[in-house]
């Protein structure tokens, strides 16, 4: 699980721009969607460093969580491909 994240965000009202945060997140070569406002991403930057990466693309009221994964990973029902999911925590 080396270099795996999980980054989360709320946009909010009154404007909600996901057109620069996806051109964000679509700067990794390796990204899954696994609920609607959360990404799996696998990458060597740091937590802090996509955080402020990703600010830069937000509004001042919109919220970002960005955490690493290091032991496991349970789920159901996501909008990823579960296999593709599996085969990037296993590598």
């Amino acid at each position: 699980m080396d270099n795996s994240k999980i980054i989360t965000y709320d946009l909010r009202f009154p404007i909600r721009n996901y057109s620069n945060l996806y051109a964000y997140l679509d700067t990794f070569p390796c990204r899954l969607k696994i609920t609607e406002s959360t990404w799996y991403v696998k990458s060597p930057l740091s937590c802090a460093r996509i955080r402020d990466d990703i600010l830069k693309t937000l509004d001042s009221n919109d919220r970002v969580f960005v955490a690493e994964l290091k032991i496991s990973a349970a789920w159901n029902n996501l909008i990823c491909d579960s296999d593709k999911l599996k085969h990037n925590l296993e590598n």
